[in-house]
């Protein structure tokens, strides 16, 4: 072939299936290399490092996912793979940096389980920050679970009844005892924690796997808020491989522009036929008309679930005190 022409070769474009791709777990993310285990067979279970092949084009990896590997697989210092394929989700927790940005991010894919870690005090509770990643919890299709940090501060009891009518299960802890209680809330699942900054998250990942290491914030005395101390979420087995937790960095804003109303009520069986059955087309549920006054009148849900199920919606819309 003369220099300088193009071969023959028909251009196509058709990707390789990479039938033998290696099953990976990504357990963390940093710029743009990904530390994924290698799910167990032949040669056992380790960790690789990987970056994104380019026929993923656009298709983002975050922790949780679950991938398919080429390459140097071997995990040998100084050796990557490549992520070829990323699987189907089960769950992908999603924000967006505030209420008018139109682009969602995934935060975590796959886990099953949302702990909502508040303190209740030192920094104080924030019901409204509580409330938006309930939203988003159910919006994903996770159990969510309130983690209610430093009871040695303050009295759980006010914030447990603020809850209590959406069934929301809740573990309380207080300073230097053993989260016991939550670990039994974790056993053989997928969760991730969530929370801003300062209410005690890296402290409970630290005492539930000791060698996490992660790094323990302090609040400010003048503002009441804590410093981001982890940067990226990350993945962690838990001890006697009984489920895993993901830590994520603290977040000060929860954005919910993404979400739709009926994704929130669709979690609240009783509340969601009543919302099938009795609310007009694209009720907001705020109207004069909507159905599900009438629907707890006649008892088949309580009027504190209701209240509460607006709240939550009224959070979304960012109209929550």
């Amino acid at each position: 072939m003369r220099p300088g022409r193009r071969g023959t070769r028909p251009r196509t474009r058709r990707r390789p299936a990479h039938e033998d791709a290696a099953a990976g777990f990504v357990m963390a993310v940093d710029r743009g290399r990904y530390r994924c285990l290698l799910d167990p067979g032949t040669d056992g279970e380790r960790e690789v490092t990987a970056m994104r092949a380019r026929e993923l084009g656009r298709k983002g990896v975050v922790v949780g996912d679950r991938v398919a590997l080429v390459g140097d697989v071997s995990g040998t210092p100084d050796t990557l793979a490549r992520i070829v394929r990323v699987e189907p989700r089960a769950s992908a927790l999603r924000r967006t940096a505030d209420d008018t940005d139109p682009f969602e991010r995934i935060i975590v894919a796959n886990a099953d389980q949302l702990v909502i870690v508040t303190a209740l005090a030192d920094p104080e509770p924030r019901p409204r920050m509580i409330d938006r990643q309930l939203v988003a919890g159910y919006d994903a299709g996770m159990d969510p679970l309130l983690c209610l940090t430093k009871a040695d501060l303050a009295d759980p009891a006010n914030l447990v009844a603020e809850y209590a009518p959406l069934g929301v299960p809740y573990v309380v802890t207080r300073r230097g005892d053993p989260p016991d209680a939550l670990r039994e809330h974790l056993a053989g699942r997928t969760s991730v924690l969530v929370g801003h900054s300062g209410v005690g998250k890296s402290t409970l990942v630290n005492a539930l796997v000791p060698d996490a290491a992660r790094a323990v914030s302090h609040v400010n005395a003048v503002t009441g808020r804590g410093r981001h101390t982890s940067s990226s979420a990350l993945a962690l087995e838990l001890p006697g491989r009984d489920g895993w937790i993901i830590d994520t960095p603290g977040v000060r804003s929860f954005g919910l522009a993404h979400i739709r109303p009926e994704n929130v009520i669709n979690a609240f069986e009783d509340l969601a036929e009543g919302a099938a059955e009795r609310c007009p087309p694209a009720c907001d549920h705020f109207q004069e008309d909507c159905g599900l006054d009438g629907w707890v009148e006649e008892g088949h849900a309580t009027r504190a679930r209701l209240d509460s199920l607006r709240r939550l919606l009224a959070s979304r819309e960012g109209e929550a005190d």
